[in-house]
């Protein structure tokens, strides 16, 4: 049987942390062994918000595809691609906006919240309100049957859903296929200051981090705030290191950190180190394999683009057959 289709994409904004890893990267590489999986990285979505400095995007790139591969992102078991590499993603975003109403974009909930966010930059451009359609072409143009994403997410691929009924209406031809979420339940990490983690804030731990550095940020972590004193109880469900504890330590280790911490039997300092040190066990393979990739810059420009030949192929497949149902000509 035929595996079905999973796109998802990611935009080189900087260096992956542990959120990422946690909150995709992980999923994507279980998928791997179920779906024909499409993953790329979308540059040309990174310049809706940061179309000004574009100084740092190819670097980004480059250590984007480091982290997955690092963390288990096979190219052999799927296709990892550059948007940018597969213009085909531009014409058919150009020819979807042709159909798409402007409301349809403007009641997007990232739309306005990210404007009310991001202070610094001028986000009224066509291209930051007109993204949900590039996100559209960059899904259905591969005739993904799923995607994995977030319960936030769901409105972004519900658009693409209505876009591609709509396009059929118009047409009169069923070209695309209306790609199904596929949400997966992915472990809560919390940043060192117990916010959502983030590189804009300041409070990740990147995948690139050297093990003294984990320590090193594990020793600001934010923890009880009631607990003052050595000798204090403490909350463990309201400490950050505890949320890391329940992820990186063992369930013994868990079962002793709770004890101590609410008998003030273990203080905050032993607990970040015997975090931090878990932490390191589990980053271990990431970061030696993630120090093996970076040293060889031309094996992974061949992955990208041995990915984006494949992933064009079929593109231009899907491209001739929107020309061919509205009327356009194809060479």
């Amino acid at each position: 049987m035929e595996k079905k289709r999973v796109l998802s994409g990611m935009q080189p904004s900087g260096r992956l942390h542990l959120g990422n890893l946690l909150g995709a990267l992980e999923n994507w590489k279980r998928l791997q062994d179920k779906y024909d999986c499409f993953y790329f990285i979308a540059d040309w979505h990174a310049l809706s918000t940061s179309y000004e400095d574009t100084r740092e995007i190819k670097d980004n790139i480059f250590n984007v595809a480091v982290d997955w591969l690092a963390s288990g992102i096979n190219p052999e078991k799927g296709t990892i691609f550059l948007q940018s590499l597969i213009p085909e993603h531009a014409v058919l975003h150009l020819l979807l906006s042709m159909i798409t109403p402007v409301p349809w974009l403007e009641r997007n909930p990232t739309y306005k919240e990210k404007q009310q966010e991001i202070k610094d930059r001028d986000l009224t451009t066509y291209g930051f309100l007109g993204y949900p359609i590039l996100q559209a072409a960059d899904i259905i143009i591969y005739k993904a049957n799923c995607v994995p994403v977030g319960i936030d997410q769901l409105p972004h691929l519900e658009l693409t859903r209505e876009i591609v009924r709509r396009f059929h209406f118009i047409y009169k031809k069923e070209v695309f296929i209306e790609p199904e979420s596929l949400i997966s339940e992915v472990p809560k990490l919390p940043g060192l200051d117990n916010r959502k983690m983030s590189k804009s804030y300041g409070n990740a731990i990147f995948l690139s981090d050297p093990p003294d550095v984990v320590v090193k940020k594990a020793r600001t972590m934010i923890t009880d705030p009631q607990r003052v004193k050595r000798n204090d109880p403490g909350n463990p469900e309201v400490c950050t290191v505890f949320a890391f504890h329940k992820i990186f330590s063992s369930a013994k280790e868990v079962s002793e950190v709770y004890k101590g911490c609410t008998t003030a039997g273990i203080g905050c300092t032993d607990c970040k180190l015997m975090m931090a040190r878990n932490l390191n066990d589990y980053m271990k393979p990431i970061y030696e394999k993630r120090k093996e990739l970076a040293g060889n810059p031309k094996k992974i420009n061949e992955i990208i683009h041995e990915g984006s030949k494949k992933a064009r192929k079929i593109a231009q497949q899907t491209l001739a057959e929107v020309n061919e149902t509205m009327g356009l000509m194809s060479l």
